[in-house]
């Protein structure tokens, strides 16, 4: 299905979000913007979707606000139509070629990225004096620190797919063209999983962020208490013999 110039589409339980404007290398305008805020919208709703996959059409993951039409407006979910609204269920950024300005600003609102190897991620927008207001000074600096945060949003350096996985920008690196392929099978492994803990776990950590140790304990507490049925079905699998040694875990 189409959206604007988004489109979503569903194998099994992996819904994969493209950007579909490679001959602006997936700039995003703001009927893009509405495109991907539906089609995280539907998303969220589809029962079927347990994990969501975003990338770019092209070999470009994007290259933020098309500065040409400069036609955005912001909404409750944010400038580029979503990166202010949260989803319950994990997303993954597949990431080939250019990830800069506000498409990394779109790639640090999912939860995991994957990277080809000639990927480039950067405040790109600091040479036109954009202001980063999709997440990117808030997200940023919790993955990488504030150090390197500062000196990617102050000098709008490139950095490189290598110095990403080392610094945590990225959590796999993988060959070029293969980005969406290696996200998707990652997405396919979570996806495999009892989905009840997948979400209370990554909610808990979400909710706990800025919080003392004490109240980050309790909020895991409260996340843990409402899905203890699941975890007595998932001992009992393991008392039977499922999973031993490890199976059943991506050692990557």
């Amino acid at each position: 299905m189409v959206v604007s110039m988004v489109e979503y589409e569903r194998a099994d339980g992996v819904a994969v979000v493209t950007i579909d404007r490679p001959e602006a290398r997936n700039a995003i305008d703001r009927e893009t913007a509405r495109g991907l805020r539906d089609a995280w919208e539907r998303f969220e709703d589809d029962d079927g979707a347990l994990v969501g996959v975003l990338t770019g059409a092209g070999g470009t993951f994007s290259a933020g606000a098309d500065l040409e039409k400069m036609d955005l407006e912001e909404t409750e979910d944010g400038w580029l139509g979503f990166t202010r609204k949260r989803v319950e269920k994990p997303t993954i950024a597949a990431v080939e070629g250019y990830c800069v300005a506000g498409g990394l600003e779109m790639a640090l609102w999912c939860d995991l990225r994957v990277a080809a190897e000639s990927a480039t991620f950067g405040c790109f927008e600091r040479r036109f004096g954009v202001p980063l207001v999709d997440g990117g000074t808030q997200r940023l600096p919790r993955l990488v620190g504030r150090g390197r945060a500062l000196d990617m949003i102050l000098t709008g350096r490139v950095v490189d797919a290598d110095t990403a996985l080392d610094w945590g920008l990225a959590d796999r690196v993988t060959d070029d063209g293969n980005a969406l392929n290696a996200a998707v099978e990652l997405a396919e492994t979570i996806a495999e999983f009892p989905q009840e803990t997948v979400r209370t776990d990554r909610a808990a950590l979400y909710d706990g962020l800025g919080t003392s140790l004490e109240a980050g304990l309790e909020i895991e507490a409260e996340y843990g208490r409402g899905v203890l049925d699941v975890a007595d079905a998932g001992a009992e699998r393991f008392s039977a013999g499922e999973g031993r040694g490890g199976a059943g875990i991506d050692e990557d």
